[in-house]
C-alpha cells in the first residue's frame, strides 16, 4: 500500500533538483510524497524558492537565514525577508531554515543569536511557524523559543538530541522532525527517542539532498526517500502504519496548513 506523505524539509533549490524539477516531483509522487516544503538558507535564495513554489503545485516555500552560512547574512537581509513576508503568499508556509549551530569552528554564536531572534520576531509579527536547525544547541535554542513564545510554534528539524530535550520542545508546542538518521542502526539514541515521543508531535522529512539514508551513503538524498524514513519509523513504533501515516499528515496540516 502507498501512503501519502509530505516531505517537510527538502532543499529543492539545489542540485540534483535544479533544472530537473518536474521529473523530481514525479519521482517523489510515485513514492507517495505529494508535497514538499523547500526551506531557503540565505537571502539570495528567497526569490528562487518562492518562484519554485509558485510554479509547482507540490512545492511550498519557507524563507529564512540558516546559521551554517552566518557570514553571508547582513542586517539588511532581515529587512529583505520582511519585505517578502509583507506580500501575502499562500505557498509561503513558514520562516526557515533558521536556528543555531555550534558544530563548526568559530561559529559566531552571538551573531547567530542576533539573526535568530530577529527572525523569531518576524515569525510572531506575521503569524508563521518556524523551521528550526539545531546542532549542539538544543538547550540554548529552547531558551530563545521560550522567551519569544510564538503562537504558531514550529518544528525542530533533523532532531538528534535526548528524550528530555525533545520533551522540552514538545512542552512548548513544537514538533520534532524525523529524518534519515533513524535508518542507521548505530543511531540508537535517536531511534529510541522517536519510538517514545507522542505521535502527535512528529513530522516526516528528508533534508535532501543532504542526510542520505543508510545504504545510500555517497548519493544525493531525495524527497521520495521520505517513504523509507516512514517505513523505519513504523518498525520503531507500536502503532499501525496507517495510524502513523495519518498522524504525520495531520500534524503537517496543523502546523503548516498543507492539506492533501
Amino acid at each position: 500500500m502507498t501512503y501519502r506523505f509530505v516531505d517537510t524539509h527538502c532543499h529543492f533549490d539545489f542540485p540534483p533538483f535544479t533544472g530537473n524539477e518536474e521529473q523530481s516531483i514525479e519521482r517523489a509522487a510515485n513514492a507517495g510524497v505529494q508535497a514538499i516544503i523547500v526551506p531557503s538558507i540565505e537571502a539570495a535564495h528567497f526569490e528562487r524558492v518562492r518562484d519554485l513554489a509558485g510554479r509547482h503545485s507540490a512545492l511550498y516555500a519557507a524563507l529564512g537565514l540558516h546559521p551554517i552560512v552566518i557570514e553571508r547574512h547582513l542586517d539588511e537581509h532581515i529587512d529583505r525577508l520582511e519585505t517578502f513576508l509583507q506580500t501575502p503568499d499562500k505557498k509561503c508556509v513558514a520562516i526557515g531554515e533558521i536556528g543555531l549551530d555550534l558544530y563548526r569552528d568559530n561559529p559566531h554564536i552571538e551573531r547567530q543569536e542576533t539573526i535568530l531572534n530577529a527572525q523569531l520576531r518576524l515569525a510572531k509579527r506575521y503569524d508563521l511557524p518556524v523551521i528550526l536547525h539545531s546542532r549542539r544547541t538544543h538547550d540554548r535554542l529552547a531558551m530563545h523559543l521560550k522567551r519569544h513564545n510564538l503562537p504558531r510554534t514550529g518544528v525542530v528539524h533533523g532532531f538528534s538530541g535526548s528524550l528530555q530535550q525533545a520533551q522540552r520542545f514538545i512542552a512548548m508546542g513544537y514538533k520534532i522532525g524525523v529524518g534519515g538518521t533513524i535508518t542507521y542502526p548505530r543511531a540508537s539514541k535517536t531511534r529510541d527517542v522517536m519510538a517514545q515521543l507522542p505521535l502527535a508531535s512528529l513530522l516526516l522529512e528528508t533534508d535532501a539532498p543532504d542526510m542520505p539514508l543508510n545504504g545510500y551513503q555517497g548519493q544525493p538524498n531525495r524527497p521520495e526517500q521520505a517513504a523509507r524514513v516512514f517505513a523505519t519509523l513504523c518498525e520503531l513504533r507500536h502503532e499501525p502504519a496507517d495510524v502513523i501515516a495519518n498522524a504525520l499528515l495531520c500534524n503537517t496540516g496543523d502546523l503548516f496548513g498543507i492539506r492533501l
